[in-house]
């Protein structure tokens, strides 16, 4: 798990120690698409890490390497900045960097656990896409703000295909707005923040807001997974319920989530449905895959669900 210091020239160190590997990385064309945590704990353990795959190994598949292995500044920054442990006379990376579309986004290691870590997966890459699909050929926002920013996949994607002029990205996790930050810098965008869980506080308006929200249900301590009650849907909801109070005439809201499919009823849908109904706004809605986290069924939370699909929706007035 990251431990940023938060003052002083400590926390210069770990800002721009981040920035000089994401800086190595850019110039070395690093390619890595970040896996699910099962297809990464089981590949990642298949060998260790090697020379001719030294930066993918050490920093995708965030396997162990031998001290000096790296390029001497760049391990030497990031031993200063805490950002590689030791064991059993190896290094390892406290950070996985995996590139969305032309963007490096780094992001906490797997293994990271509590409130403090911060995710990026396939459901960041599905997220990415459907915001380039849905906003393909629309007006250019002028003021977006992506929810639960996380790393910034969403907000990085907004700025980098040229879906908005500004973006700020909210979130609860402190260290999640940090790197959040560090990935735009690096990417040569600026991206505002906002300490909050859902929308930051009134009077902001925006005319996009986008949310991929955690939609896992249970508590397991991770803000990046844990989506509240209703099979998890809750927090998506909410997200959704105020978000479109913060819309302008014009606004719209997009969502990705896990939809919950329980005796055949979609209750994300049903739920959206409902709220479009109450508040004369219209709903787009698109499932756009039918299974997904299906080892979470086994979970007691999950006991009435028949699977969890992937979707996206978009509400506008």
């Amino acid at each position: 798990m990251l431990h940023p210091p938060s003052t002083g020239s400590s926390a210069l160190s770990y800002d721009d120690a981040i920035l000089s590997l994401l800086a190595e990385l850019e110039a070395s064309n690093y390619q890595f698409a970040t896996p699910n945590r099962s297809t990464h704990k089981l590949v990642s353990q298949r060998r260790p890490a090697r020379a001719d795959h030294l930066l993918t190994d050490v920093f995708g598949w965030v396997r162990p390497f031998a001290p000096g292995l790296l390029p001497h500044r760049l391990e030497r920054g990031l031993q200063a900045a805490g950002l590689l442990t030791a064991s059993d006379g190896q290094l390892r990376s406290c950070l996985r960097v995996g590139r969305v579309g032309d963007i490096l986004i780094a992001h906490s290691a797997p293994g990271a656990a509590g409130e403090s870590a911060v995710f990026l997966g396939p459901d960041s890459y599905r997220f990415a896409r459907f915001l380039r699909q849905t906003l393909s050929g629309t007006p250019v926002a002028s003021r977006a703000l992506d929810i639960g920013v996380g790393a910034g996949a969403g907000a990085l994607t907004l700025l980098s295909c040229g879906l908005a002029e500004t973006v700020i990205g909210s979130d609860v996790n402190p260290e999640a707005l940090r790197l959040a930050r560090l990935n735009a810098a690096h990417a040569g965008f600026s991206l505002q923040t906002r300490l909050a869980s859902g929308p930051p506080p009134a009077p902001e308006a925006f005319d996009l807001i986008v949310a991929n929200p955690p939609f896992i249900a249970g508590t397991s301590g991770a803000t990046y997974r844990d989506g509240g009650d209703r099979y998890g849907a809750a927090l998506a909801l909410d997200w959704m319920r105020a978000g479109v109070d913060r819309l302008t005439s014009a606004g719209r809201f997009i969502l990705y989530t896990g939809a919950p499919v329980v005796e055949g009823e979609d209750l994300v849908r049903t739920a959206l449905e409902d709220l479009v109904r109450r508040r004369g706004l219209t709903l787009s809605y698109e499932e756009i895959d039918p299974d997904i986290f299906s080892a979470s069924l086994r979970s007691p939370a999950y006991g009435d669900v028949e699977r969890i699909a992937a979707v996206g929706a978009v509400i506008e007035p």
